[in-house]
Formats: C-alpha cells, sequence, structure tokens
C-alpha cells in the first residue's frame, strides 16, 4: 500500500513539474518572439506617425488647393475627410503588414472585408447617418447658415459632419440632428432666397366700403419700406367672419425669421394707423343675444 501512494505521488509531482516546465518553454517563447518583433513594432510606430504627418500636410494642401475656389463649406469638410482617411487606410495597411510579415495584402483585404460587413451590421445607424452626411455635403442645397425646419426642428445650420449636423435654434440652443433625419425627411429651407411672401389678416366692420378698405390697406402695405411693392402686394377679401369682413393681406419682404417679424410688425402699425385716419373700424367681437319671448321691462 505504501509504495502504491509513493508511486501516485511521484506521478503527480511529475505531471507538476512537466506543466511548470511547458509553461516556462511558452513564456520564454513569447519573450522571444516579443523580442524578435521589436524593430517591427518600432518600424510600424514610425509608419503610424509618418502616416499622421502626412494626413495633416496633405489636408493642408487640399485647402491651399480648395481655397482658390469657390466651394461650399461643407463639401470642403468632406474632401478633407476623405482625404484623412485615404491616407489612414493606407498608412495603417502597411503598418499591418510591416508588423505581422506573413500578412499579404490581399488577406488583409479580405479580412476587411469579412470585418466591414460584420461592423456594417452593427453599426448600421452609424453608416447610415454616415452616408446620408456625405450625400447632405454633395448636394447643393442646404448650405452652412440656413434656417432650415425639419421634423419641428427650426434653426440656423452652423456646422455639418459625416454624422449629425448642428443646428442652432432661433431661442439660442443647439440641437445634433442626425443627417438620415435630414436626408429621408422634407426639409424646409427658409433662406434659400433672399426674400419670401408673409401675410397677416386684416379685418373691417360689415358696414364699410370694402373697395375703399382694400385701397387704404395696400397704401398702407406699400408705405412700409421693408415690403418689396415690385414684387407685388396682394389684398384679399377671404372671409364673412362673425364680427368682420376679412381681408388675408401678403407682401414680400427679407426671408430671415426676425426679417419677417420685423415686417410684419410694420405692416400691422401701418395698417392700423391708415385704417384710423380713414375713420374705418376694425370691430371687436360682437355678441347677439336672442331669446324667444319679450322680456318685460320695468320702469323706476
Amino acid at each position: 500500500m505504501l509504495s502504491m501512494n509513493a508511486a501516485a505521488s511521484g506521478e503527480t509531482f511529475d505531471a507538476t513539474v512537466n506543466t511548470i516546465s511547458t509553461l516556462q518553454d511558452q513564456l520564454v517563447n513569447m519573450a522571444e518572439g516579443f523580442v524578435h518583433a521589436l524593430p517591427n513594432l518600432a518600424i510600424g510606430l514610425v509608419i503610424v506617425l509618418v502616416t499622421w504627418l502626412i494626413a495633416k500636410f496633405a489636408v493642408r494642401i487640399a485647402n491651399g488647393l480648395v481655397g482658390t475656389t469657390e466651394i461650399r463649406p461643407s463639401l470642403k469638410n468632406l474632401i478633407d475627410t476623405v482625404v484623412k482617411l485615404l491616407i489612414w487606410i493606407i498608412g495603417l495597411m502597411v503598418a499591418l503588414i510591416v508588423v505581422m510579415p506573413g500578412m499579404t495584402p490581399a488577406s488583409l483585404v479580405a479580412g476587411l472585408g469579412i470585418g466591414a460587413v460584420a461592423i456594417g451590421f452593427a453599426f448600421q445607424d452609424i453608416f447610415e447617418n454616415f452616408l446620408a452626411g456625405v450625400l447632405i455635403m454633395l448636394r447643393e442645397k442646404m448650405r452652412i447658415g440656413d434656417v432650415i425646419e425639419c421634423e419641428g426642428i427650426t434653426g440656423k445650420v452652423e456646422h455639418i459632419t459625416l454624422r449629425e449636423t448642428y443646428v442652432r435654434k432661433l431661442s439660442g440652443e443647439v440641437t445634433l440632428v442626425p443627417n438620415a433625419m435630414l436626408f429621408k425627411n422634407p426639409v424646409e429651407i427658409l433662406t434659400d432666397v433672399t426674400q419670401r411672401r408673409h401675410e397677416v389678416v386684416a379685418g373691417v366692420s360689415y358696414d364699410t366700403d370694402l373697395d375703399h378698405a382694400a385701397e387704404v390697406i395696400l397704401k398702407a402695405v406699400e408705405s412700409v419700406e421693408d415690403v418689396d411693392a415690385d414684387k407685388g402686394i396682394d389684398v384679399f377679401a377671404t372671409e364673412f367672419n362673425s364680427s368682420s369682413v376679412d381681408f388675408k393681406v401678403r407682401w414680400w419682404a427679407g426671408s430671415k425669421p426676425r426679417d419677417g417679424h420685423v415686417s410684419r410688425d410694420k405692416v400691422i402699425r401701418a395698417i392700423k394707423r391708415d385704417l384710423d385716419e380713414a375713420g374705418i373700424e376694425i370691430p371687436f367681437p360682437y355678441i347677439t343675444h336672442t331669446f324667444k319671448e319679450k322680456i318685460p321691462l320695468e320702469r323706476s
């Protein structure tokens, strides 16, 4: 019995020694492999550094070439991004081939293709916004500085990146809008041209001569300096309201939201002033009470 226990203990000891020896050999091999790979790692780091310098100078050269042309800022940002991206892709591929000599350009491209498919499924929304950003930068409309409205968001476009667009709301807050949202939904560009049409409703009493009232309103709007009278001013009688006959007044002025508020303020003031001078009433709402039976009135 004692001899059997001693034999078993000896086998366990030998197995432990063999395991430790194997681990030591693996660690030594790993250390030797790391030491042998140090020159390649150093070269790879140098290649990355050179890639960074080349990308930096390439962007400067691109900016210098683009600066001589009349190009939109959003398209300029796209050119800078594409130049940097291409240089970094080439530089990193060269660095990987140097660090891992067994890797060939063909195998690297194949691996990148398989990885791109997997990453594409995992980050579908990110790539959707990326492609939408590229298309937004390429199209002519919606320049930086335009005031837009999309899905309830109204503001000025401050910056366009490959993933999102910075829209400064008219109240001062900035909203980061995903590019896919701006690309897939209708976008109303309020400042696409320098002028747009504004309108307001003006009511007069029922006993007013409507032709005379329309003439007074037209001359009042024409007297406002912010109104472009050459584009035409419309004064249409549109509705028999409860206490008034309503005119829809339309004119052309600046396209910016503030321009619209300023011109509307001046137009309303001018219409009110001229109607008062002409003795034309802008009525308050009238309420008429009708009773089925006579109401007795007592005299005091």
